[in-house]
């Protein structure tokens, strides 16, 4: 069985930067950002997450490195 999307299941546009407890789901413990067989999210809201955590770390909303 397929994971469903997160996003499209909740119904969310995208992935928002500023929600650092929503992309801490889809980074690992090494701040590493999870490909889509592991977390079941669409291609599409993949790109927009992807987009959103490298935003979320420039802007040091989330660390680049977690130790």
């Amino acid at each position: 069985m397929e994971k469903q999307c997160y996003f499209c299941t909740n119904n969310t546009t995208a992935a928002d930067y500023k929600d650092a407890e929503t992309l801490k789901k889809f980074i690992n413990p090494q701040s590493k950002i999870l490909p889509r067989r592991k977390t079941g999210v669409c291609a599409i809201h993949q790109r927009k997450l992807a987009r959103a955590v490298k935003h979320a770390r420039e802007m040091a909303v989330i660390p680049y490195l977690s130790r």
